[in-house]
């Protein structure tokens, strides 16, 4: 029998959290331990398209024609031709373009739209081995769209108070469209952006513990200015520097993730 393709998504209702940080450091790192990876970008900001010096301003093929594509008389959801190889081994994208802040508008009246990318990612599942999605920091047909494609959710929070709030209206976003699917995803809450000299960084993290004790990471991602430089060059960080402290966490997070997310055979 083949592998399932895994699909994860990385979202929260509140930007600024680390998702496209956290989305590329995983997948760098899959894609160097020999995963086939795919990272899809849901995200109008197209800060993961811009990582991999794509401009989503100007990009001629997109998840944006998925979703037209789809909305079309005769339903085509194949993603294939809008998918980019990056330059790293086993790494590709289908990107974002601005466009995508449209859709809830243009698809709002249509039914079904919520599984596009659950079916477009349908038609490429024998040529990955694990599709990690960037979702938006707001509750519509793109996150909808992720949260109904997911088998596993990552929600990076940074570890302050203002942040903390808005976490519990995302954890209610994931109750409500989970409720839906007849065997709900797990989801696991990391922190990120931890300044370990700070006692409010601290007092957050057990915030977090106390709370979500079946869901939050007990480890953390610290601040690493490495992740900025990576950024800055379009590199993963676990490929631009693998001896880096974040590197290091996102590694012990991705073996945690792997004991349960591995694809069945």
């Amino acid at each position: 029998m083949s592998k399932k393709m895994k699909i994860w998504a990385v979202s929260n209702q509140k930007g600024g959290v680390g998702k496209t940080t956290t989305v590329v450091s995983l997948g760098g790192l899959l894609s160097s331990w020999g995963y086939k990876t795919l990272l899809v970008d849901l995200d109008p900001h197209g800060s993961l398209t811009s990582y991999f010096k794509h401009n989503p301003d100007s990009i001629d093929g997109s998840v944006y024609n998925v979703f037209q594509n789809a909305s079309r008389k005769h339903k085509d959801y194949n993603p294939r031709q809008y998918i980019i190889k990056t330059e790293f081994p086993d790494l590709s994208i289908l990107p974002a373009s601005t466009a995508i802040a449209t859709l809830d508008r243009q698809v709002a009246s249509q039914g079904g739209m919520g599984l596009v990318i659950a079916n477009a990612l349908a038609e490429v599942s024998a040529e990955y081995d694990y599709v990690i999605i960037d979702s938006p920091p707001m509750l519509g047909v793109l996150m909808v769209n992720a949260l109904a494609a997911c088998d596993y959710l990552i929600v990076p929070v940074i570890t302050e108070y203002l942040a903390l709030q808005g976490l519990d209206r995302m954890v209610n976003t994931i109750k409500m469209i989970f409720k839906s699917r007849k065997s709900p995803p797990g989801y696991k809450i990391i922190p990120t952006m931890f300044d370990k000299r700070t006692r409010a960084a601290s007092e957050c993290r057990d915030v977090l513990t106390e709370k979500y004790p079946n869901n939050a990471w007990d480890d953390f991602i610290p601040i690493d200015t490495k992740l900025r430089e990576a950024s800055s060059l379009g590199i993963p960080a676990s490929i631009y520097d693998p001896t880096s402290k974040a590197v290091a966490s996102y590694s012990n997070l991705l073996d945690e993730l792997l004991e349960n997310n591995i694809p069945n055979e």
